[in-house]
C-alpha cells in the first residue's frame, strides 16, 4: 500500500516561516512532534507538545550545536525500510522508532556568502546535519515524507486532510525530488564559495544550480518548454527585477531585457538601449533618459518596433511618454517615479521591470552555455578600454569628439553579436551591423540601415568588435563618411588597414582587446 500514515514527525528548521501552522496541523492529526533547539522552543512557545531530539537520542546537543542529529536514533528512524524484516528487528533491538515525516531547511549559507560575511561566519553556516537528514528521508521516500520548503507545507497538509493523516507515494516521490534538488543546490553554492576562497576560477568539478523563479509559457519557440532560474548571485538585472504591469514575460523577453540592461550598464552618463533579438538597434547617451531614448530610436526605428528598452537611470514622466509612443514589449530600468508608472500603466501589454540598481559591468561572474555532452564556461566579458589604453596608429590623431565617439561605439560593439561594426556620432549610434559572417558585410549592413533611417554617417566614428582582416571593411566605413576608427588590431594585414586609413585621412586607434559575442 503506497499510503503511509504520519505518526511521528521530526522538525528542525532555520527558516521558521509557516512552522507553527504546520506543526499545529500535524498535531491535529495526532502526530508526535520531535524537534531541535530553536525549533523546539518556537513550538513550545506556541503551546504545542514537542519532544527534544536529545531525549530521542539520549545524547545532548554539543559543540555549539554542530552535533545534534547525527545519531543512529535519527538516521535509523529515517532510513529503516518498514517492509524489511531485518530493518524492523534492528529498530526493535536498538530502540529506534520510525520517523514518518522530516521537516528541515538549512542554515542560510547562500545569503551569508552573498553578503561577503567574514570567512569564519561563512564556514559556520555550512549545514551538515540538515542535508544528511534530508538525504536520508528522501532516499527512503517509500516510507518517509520530507518537506524542505514552506511552499510545500500546504499541499502536504491538504493531502493528509484528504487521506486521514496519510501521504501518498506520489507526493512523497515529488517531495523527495525537491529535497534532492535543494541539497544539490546547497552543495553547489558551498563548492563555489570554497573554490573562490581557494582562488579557483575553474574548479575540477563545476556544480551549476539555481532556484526556479517561474515557468515560462514556452522557450524561444512555442514547441519548446522553458523556465527561468535564479542563481543566487544577487546581480541586479532580470533576476532581481519586479514586474509592473503587462502580461507574463517570455523566454525571448527575458533574454533581450538582460542584453539591453547589461549594455546600458556600460555607461556613466544617462543611457538608453533598444534591443531586438539580443542585438542593439539603437544606443545613446544624453543629459536625460527621454533625450537618450529619442536619439537611440533614431538609429533604427523600424527594428525598434516590438523591442526592449533599457535605461540606466530611473524613469521620469518624460522618459515614459517617449517610450510609450513606440510599441515596446519590455522596459527595464533601476526605478521609475509615480508619474512614469502612471504613463506606462496605460500601455496594458507593456511589461515594466524595475531592478532596484545597476550591475557592475566589470564585476566578476561566469558565463556558461551548453554543448552536446558538455558545458562551456568562461569569465564574463568585463573588459573595458579607456583613452590611455588606445594606441593611435595613423598619421592623424583623433580629435576629442572623435575619441569620445570611438570609445562609445566600441562599448556598444561589445554587446552586438559578431561580426559587429558600429557607427556613432555625438554619443549615439547611427548605424549598427551585427551577426554577420564577414566584417565587410557588417560594415555595409550598418551603412544600409543608416540610410534607411535617414541618418548620415558623415563625421562618425566606426568600431569593430575584432580586427579588420582586410582593408575592405574599413574602406566601406570610410565611403559611408566615417572619419575615425577603433578596432582591436592584431591581424596579419594590419599594415594594409592602417595604410588605407591614412589614404582616407582617417584617425585609427587599436585597443588590443576584442569583444567577440557568439
Amino acid at each position: 500500500m503506497s499510503d503511509i500514515t504520519i505518526a511521528r514527525a521530526l522538525l528542525s528548521v532555520f527558516d521558521k516561516t509557516g512552522l507553527v501552522e504546520l506543526a499545529a496541523a500535524l498535531h491535529g492529526h495526532g502526530v508526535e512532534l520531535v524537534s531541535t533547539g530553536g525549533t523546539a522552543r518556537a513550538l513550545a512557545g506556541a503551546g504545542l507538545p514537542v519532544g527534544e531530539v536529545a531525549d530521542l537520542t539520549g545524547f545532548p546537543e554539543t559543540m555549539d550545536g554542530r552535533v545534534k542529529t547525527l545519531h543512529p536514533a535519527v538516521h535509523g528512524g529515517l532510513l529503516a525500510r518498514r517492509d524489511e524484516a531485518a530493518h524492523v528487528r534492528a529498530m526493535a533491538e536498538h530502540g529506534i522508532g520510525p520517523i514518518d515525516l522530516l521537516v528541515s531547511n538549512l542554515y542560510p549559507f547562500e545569503a551569508t556568502a552573498a553578503a561577503d560575511a567574514p570567512w569564519d561566519e561563512i564556514v559556520e553556516n555550512v549545514d551538515i546535519g540538515g542535508p544528511a537528514m534530508i538525504r536520508s528521508a528522501a532516499k527512503n521516500h517509500a516510507f518517509v515524507a520530507v518537506l524542505v520548503d514552506p511552499a510545500d507545507y500546504g499541499r502536504a497538509i491538504s493531502e493528509m486532510d484528504r487521506k486521514g493523516g496519510a501521504t501518498s507515494l506520489e507526493l512523497r516521490r515529488q517531495l523527495a525530488a525537491v529535497a534532492f534538488g535543494r541539497t544539490a543546490a546547497y552543495d553547489a553554492a558551498v563548492a563555489r564559495r570554497f573554490g573562490r576562497e581557494a582562488g579557483e576560477t575553474f574548479p575540477r568539478r563545476v556544480a551549476v544550480a539555481g532556484e526556479r523563479s517561474r515557468l515560462l509559457r514556452y522557450g524561444e519557440n512555442p514547441h519548446q518548454e522553458a523556465a527561468f532560474y535564479r542563481d543566487g548571485s544577487r546581480r541586479e538585472g532580470v533576476a532581481t527585477a519586479r514586474q509592473v504591469g503587462g502580461k507574463e514575460l517570455s523566454f525571448n523577453n527575458l533574454a533581450d531585457a538582460d542584453a539591453a540592461f547589461e549594455l546600458v550598464a556600460e555607461f556613466e552618463r544617462p543611457a538608453v538601449a533598444i534591443v531586438k533579438h539580443a542585438n542593439p538597434c539603437g544606443v545613446a547617451v544624453a543629459p536625460s533618459p527621454a533625450e537618450a531614448h529619442g536619439r537611440a530610436l533614431a538609429c533604427d526605428p523600424l527594428s525598434a518596433y516590438g523591442g526592449v528598452v533599457a535605461a540606466n537611470r530611473p524613469l521620469d514622466a518624460d522618459a515614459a511618454r517617449a517610450v510609450a509612443e513606440v510599441f515596446t514589449e519590455v522596459v527595464i530600468a533601476p526605478g521609475a517615479d509615480e508619474a512614469a508608472l502612471a504613463v506606462l500603466a496605460a500601455r496594458k501589454n507593456l511589461r515594466l521591470l524595475l531592478t532596484g540598481g545597476m550591475p557592475d559591468p566589470a564585476g566578476p561572474a561566469l558565463a556558461a552555455r551548453t554543448l552536446s555532452g558538455g558545458l562551456l564556461v568562461q569569465t564574463r566579458d568585463g573588459g573595458r578600454v579607456g583613452p590611455d589604453d588606445l594606441r593611435v596608429v595613423t598619421r592623424r590623431r583623433p580629435g576629442e569628439a572623435e575619441l569620445a565617439d570611438m570609445l562609445f561605439a566600441f562599448r556598444v560593439a561589445k554587446h552586438a553579436r559578431s561580426n559587429a561594426v558600429v557607427y556613432a556620432r555625438d554619443g549615439a549610434t547611427v548605424g549598427i551591423g551585427a551577426g554577420q559572417t564577414s566584417r565587410l558585410d557588417a560594415a555595409a549592413s550598418a551603412r544600409r540601415k543608416a540610410g534607411r533611417a535617414g541618418l548620415s554617417l558623415e563625421g562618425s566614428a566606426v568600431a569593430s568588435d575584432a580586427f579588420f582582416p582586410f582593408a575592405d571593411g574599413l574602406l566601406e566605413a570610410a565611403e559611408g563618411g566615417a572619419t575615425a576608427a577603433i578596432q582591436p588590431g592584431g591581424g596579419i594585414r594590419d599594415d594594409e588597414v592602417v595604410a588605407a586609413a591614412d589614404e582616407r585621412g582617417m584617425a585609427m586607434a587599436l585597443t588590443g582587446m576584442r569583444h567577440f559575442r557568439h
